[in-house]
């Protein structure tokens, strides 16, 4: 989720960029979008794949299931809120390689806080979710990407759902009601999926506001979170109501 403060102004935001008479401009733009996108996805996925591996590798030395029982586990839940909270609020001040460093310690944290889906849910379950979630990813980003529509206002609506989410899901601990966390896995899959296309769609327009400036290598950092947001949670919605749990 693109939630992170914009540094420069956004007078025309999401506007194409004119050309300016000299022949194949517009193209070298383009090819220049498309680097700086694939940048962003290529951070994003290799931040799952640390966290997948680290997940996996903790869940099978049984770290994972120690953890469940004890203390500890409340650290490395909360921990990577915390990674997420420095990154937003330090952005600007930080340099890029200490946002890098930042967002793989947070993939890396990820995973082990994800361990514990393989004390609950099946390899079998978490490999067939994992799998519909990056098609589904996939397709959303696309569309994201390639829609004429301007997908700001749809953004503030999920924005809004989500903190609704959050709410939800703090009573829930407390009432423990199967039928509202159905609801809040659903609802959370529908957000996520709408946030991905929003997302892609900030992270291309923002594009157009800050290429050829120092902030363009932070905003490849940025915006790899912000995706990598989108598809670990729309995997962790689905995978709690699609997932098959362990006997």
């Amino acid at each position: 989720m693109a939630n992170w403060n914009d540094p420069r102004p956004r007078e025309g935001f999401g506007a194409s960029p004119s050309l300016d008479g000299r022949t194949g401009g517009r193209v070298s733009y383009d090819q220049g979008l498309r680097r700086h996108m694939l940048s962003i996805y290529n951070y994003m996925a290799s931040g799952v794949l640390l966290s997948g591996v680290v997940a996996l590798l903790f869940a099978s030395s049984g770290f994972a299931q120690q953890m469940m029982f004890s203390p500890l586990k409340w650290l490395v839940m909360l921990a990577p809120l915390g990674f997420v909270f420095a990154m937003n609020f330090g952005f600007q001040r930080m340099k890029t390689s200490t946002l890098q460093m930042l967002y793989w310690g947070f993939c890396a944290v990820m995973g082990l806080s994800m361990s514990t889906l393989f004390m609950v849910f099946t390899a079998t379950s978490i490999a067939t979710t994992f799998f519909a979630t990056a098609a589904a990813f996939a397709g959303l980003s696309l569309f994201g990407y390639t829609t004429k529509k301007d997908l700001s206002g749809f953004g503030s609506f999920l924005i809004m759902g989500l903190f609704g989410i959050m709410i939800a899901m703090l009573i829930n601990i407390f009432v423990g009601s199967s039928a509202l966390q159905m609801a809040i896995s659903v609802l959370g899959v529908l957000i996520f999926a709408g946030l991905t296309a929003y997302d892609t769609q900030m992270l291309k327009n923002q594009y157009y506001q800050l290429q050829g400036t120092p902030w363009a290598a932070k905003m490849v950092v940025m915006g790899a979170l912000s995706l990598y947001l989108d598809f670990i949670n729309m995997f962790q919605f689905l995978l709690s109501f699609m997932g098959q749990q362990r006997n």
